[in-house]
């Protein structure tokens, strides 16, 4: 008879783990960048579309403005973004790509063909996880 409760058969450990083990790979690719890996989801954000809100940025990466703002003053203080408040809204902050942050993006091309590597993966592969990954956090959004 199977355990439910096996560590082994558990959504959330091989999430937990896989998502550890991923982001641990990232570190040593994203050092010579100078960016965090959380640092680099937002820099991915703003390299799709700059600028962009705050709450926008936070939406598209399921971050708390919590955990947002101080990732935000690091981009800041590192020069890769600007924060201004937003001419329509007071409320809102606006955060733009500096002149560096665009530039970094050149240098960040190379990032997910030696994440490839190190996993040693077909692309396919991975994104067919990707793909399964989405629905999986879309059910979980929705439930």
């Amino acid at each position: 008879m199977t355990d439910p409760l096996e560590l082994d058969r558990q959504v959330c450990f091989a999430l937990a783990a896989a998502s550890r083990s991923v982001i641990a790979l990232y570190r040593p690719i994203l050092e010579p960048l100078g960016l965090t890996h959380p640092q680099y989801l937002v820099m991915l954000a703003l390299w799709e579309r700059s600028p962009r809100r705050v709450s926008h940025i936070g939406d598209a990466l399921f971050l708390e403005p919590a955990t947002l703002s101080p990732l935000l003053k690091r981009l800041e203080a590192a020069g890769l973004i600007t924060r201004t408040r937003n001419a329509d809204d007071e409320r809102a902050l606006d955060v733009e790509l500096t002149a560096a942050g665009r530039a970094l993006r050149e240098r960040a091309l190379a990032v997910p063909g030696q994440v490839v590597a190190r996993l040693g993966m077909p692309v396919s592969r991975l994104e067919a996880i990707r793909d399964e990954l989405t629905e999986l956090i879309a059910a979980a959004s929705a439930g």
